[in-house]
């Protein structure tokens, strides 16, 4: 028996698959995340105690998923 073992070793990889960076994905992830917050909000507290835009336009387009997500708003 080899003492030697590596479950995540180069050597296991697929041929022709490498790894991505880290410095390639976290410019992605920081974008992604900064859209799910935005989006967040929109859902979340837009029209309600807090608003950026006038009217009610962006309460009633989000007001399904508003409930879908648990946030009351009524």
């Amino acid at each position: 028996m080899s003492g030697t073992t590596a479950a995540f070793d180069d050597a296991f990889l697929p041929v022709g698959t490498t790894h991505i960076p880290l410095v390639d994905i976290a410019p992605w992830a920081v974008f992604a995340a900064v859209v799910a917050l935005i989006l967040l909000y929109f859902v979340s507290t837009e029209q309600g105690a807090f608003a950026l835009f006038d009217g009610m336009y962006v309460h009633e387009y989000v007001h399904d998923g508003r409930h879908l997500l648990g946030f009351p708003c009524h």
